[in-house]
């Protein structure tokens, strides 16, 4: 069954995350087809830039806690959006959980409906944020993510407009996209990949400098018992022990 659903249309390539089953959370499944349907889009001269959408109320539940990808291939994903020569469009109406969170600042512009939500829960499981800080922290306001990387409190669309997360909080959606997928489709090829290359060359060489030191501590956190209790927790649908 695949996981992406994918179309064209003048030059805008849509990539739909459809995993309904688990509320399109990143399974190894998924990771890998979306970096399939990336380096598709890449080779593609006829694709000037990528929307990301999904199916259903959430736009990603974060890992996929029953079948998890490899940290190293999570990791790659994100690089390879922000790497990508092409820009990429998140189109979001439904909510974001974790490392979403992650998959989202990942892309070059976002436009959120009113309905969304967003948490980032690791702090309650037991983890951190850890590998998904390598684009949010230089995209979101920095007092905003000292109290939601803490807190895992949810807030809505405006909020995360406020603090950087989105490029914009829309009543509608498709009327929020129509400009901006105007101007890419306006843009030059050339125009569009060496203006993106002037505002991802340092998050690049933060993934360079600090990603296999985060993989290797997100990995310690997955291993630990109070993530286990946590996470079991999670799945149980009950609180874990540390709650009082």
């Amino acid at each position: 069954m695949t996981l992406i659903a994918t179309s064209q249309d003048r030059g805008i390539a849509t990539l739909t995350l459809d995993s309904p089953a688990n509320r399109n959370a990143l399974s190894a499944q998924l990771v890998a087809e979306l970096r399939d349907a990336l380096a598709d889009c890449a080779g593609d001269d006829t694709v000037r830039a990528v929307v990301l959408a999904h199916t259903g109320t959430t736009f990603c539940a974060g890992a996929d806690l029953k079948a998890p990808p490899d940290p190293e291939a999570f990791v790659g994903l994100m690089r390879e959006i922000v790497a990508l020569a092409k820009p990429v469009v998140a189109r979001v109406t439904g909510h974001v959980r974790a490392g979403g969170l992650g998959l989202l600042a990942a892309c070059d512009i976002a436009v959120a409906g009113e309905g969304s939500s967003f948490a980032l829960t690791e702090s309650r499981l037991g983890l951190a944020p850890a590998v998904i800080s390598l684009t949010l922290l230089p995209r979101v306001d920095r007092t905003a993510a000292n109290r939601y990387f803490l807190t895992g409190e949810r807030f809505d669309a405006a909020e995360a407009a406020r603090i950087g997360l989105v490029t914009m909080a829309a009543e509608d959606v498709e009327q929020g996209l129509a400009p901006v997928l105007d101007g890419l489709r306006r843009a030059s090829p050339q125009g569009l990949a060496a203006s993106k290359e002037l505002v991802t060359a340092t998050v690049l060489r933060s993934f360079d400098q600090y990603a296999e030191d985060l993989i290797a501590r997100s990995a310690a956190l997955f291993a630990s018992d109070e993530a286990r209790e946590g996470m079991t927790a999670f799945l149980e649908r009950r609180d874990p022990a540390w709650v009082r």
